[in-house]
């Protein structure tokens, strides 16, 4: 068991399913890899053509299959990843066991998901691509990501008043 793990931590948040139990932070130069790695997929973004506006046009006018297949192949990947890590007992390179709590619906995510689909395909953008065409040189995504960041806020700011 690690140092972490023996620690009872007591949760800031109570709606958070998953905290970072994590003492330690990255520093410095340290925090180098997540650049990298943002950068990388950045990149990968921009050569898959998911940034583009036309692409996402496309896919919410059911005229191209590219975006669904990209979609698709993200959600497979992720399921069979949770299913490796859930009965191989993954552990992080911190050591920590990764529990993965079971999802509870709420009617509130069909309404949610309907508003980010709402926005994606007014916008042509969702948060994950919005860097990645900003830094292509689509600086009118910026207006899109105030919206983001802005609705975010707004979100965490009246959370609890929200139905479930």
């Amino acid at each position: 068991m690690t140092k972490v793990a023996e620690k009872k931590i007591e949760v800031q948040d109570p709606h958070c399913a998953a905290p970072n139990l994590r003492e330690d932070h990255d520093k410095g130069l340290e925090l180098l890899k997540y650049l990298v790695i943002g950068l990388i997929f950045g990149i990968v973004f921009v050569k898959a053509e998911i940034i583009s506006w036309f692409r996402i046009q496309e896919m919410f006018r059911l005229q191209s299959f590219h975006m669904y297949g990209v979609i698709g192949s993200a959600v497979v990947t992720g399921i069979i990843s949770v299913q490796l890590i859930k009965r191989l007992n993954v552990k992080t390179i911190h050591g920590e066991t990764i529990e993965i709590p079971d999802k509870v619906f709420k009617k509130g995510q069909v309404i949610g998901g309907f508003i980010f689909g709402l926005g994606w395909a007014l916008t042509g953008a969702c948060p994950g691509p919005l860097f990645a065409q900003i830094g292509s040189g689509y600086t009118v995504v910026l207006v899109t990501l105030i919206s983001a960041l802005a609705g975010t806020w707004v979100y965490g700011k009246y959370a609890h008043k929200l139905p479930n």
